[in-house]
């Protein structure tokens, strides 16, 4: 019998277990390292005087950002490190690069005018991944808090290189370009809401009618691709302002916020 004395029960070993040591996960910074190359590449092809290649280097950035997330997600590898990179790729991809590939091209020979609707341009980049980045949990997953940085570089970048190849040269076209850059870079900062496609599944299965259509799509591309692209990121570009007068005059909310925040350092972030 158990006389009470724990002296004779043999001593229990303590396991340590090692702790997990904290890396980078290689997969989905790869790519988002390749859509910051995307972006470095467009700048040196902007200074080297290929406007072109300067394009579609941006549009290859974000490709590759588009993809970064959802490698991040598939192969459950999210991490604090991936959220900041990815951040900083996007403002020198699509903050930093169109706008001094606008202004290479064509707002330089505005004078002040030309290197005020840059920075505008990048300023507004740099505040609409700023309040994403800290609107992520409170903003409605469907839509986007003002025109996404990756669509207003695709509006800039377009138009650049659509006049590049029907042989327009940028100071003939000056003004245009500066509308289009204060436009794309007030856009990133309003509240106008833009369809995210967020809540497309791409793991579900579809019709075969979709696959169709997709294909058809990639062939309309490939006809003319600065043509196309260009039109169809300026009907998204425009898309935000029909929604929002849309439930404007429905009486709905036009706020993307789902919920509400009581911090009044942020509240005048989600107005």
């Amino acid at each position: 019998m158990h006389d009470g004395n724990d002296s004779d029960l043999p001593e229990l070993e303590t396991i340590v277990v090692p702790k997990r040591r904290k890396g980078i996960y290689v997969l989905p910074n790869l790519f988002t390292l390749a859509a910051l190359f995307g972006g470095f590449y467009a700048i040196v092809m902007a200074i080297n005087g290929r406007f072109d290649l300067a394009a579609v280097g941006v549009f290859c950035a974000m490709v590759l950002d588009s993809l970064d997330g959802r490698v991040a997600r598939m192969t459950n590898t999210q991490s604090a490190f991936g959220e900041q990179m990815d951040s900083l790729s996007d403002m020198v991809s699509f903050g930093a690069a169109p706008a001094l590939i606008a202004y290479v091209w064509a707002l330089k020979g505005l004078g002040r005018w030309g290197w005020i609707a840059a920075f505008v341009y990048c300023a507004c980049g740099a505040l609409r991944l700023a309040r994403f980045n800290v609107n992520t949990a409170v903003v409605d997953k469907r839509y986007f808090q003002g025109l996404p940085s990756p669509a207003a570089a695709a509006l800039v970048a377009g138009f650049i290189w659509l006049m590049t190849d029907q042989g327009v040269k940028g100071p003939s076209v000056a003004w245009p370009m500066f509308a289009l850059a204060l436009y794309s870079g007030l856009s990133m900062v309003t509240n106008v809401p833009f369809y995210s496609f967020k809540d497309v599944h791409m793991k579900q299965s579809v019709p075969f009618v979709v696959i169709v259509l997709i294909a058809l799509g990639i062939a309309v591309i490939n006809i003319d691709p600065p043509i196309v692209l260009f039109g169809l990121f300026m009907v998204y570009g425009c898309s935000g302002y029909v929604i929002y007068g849309w439930r404007k005059a429905k009486g709905l909310q036009t706020s993307v916020i789902s919920t509400s925040t009581e911090e009044p350092d942020e509240r005048g972030l989600h107005k």
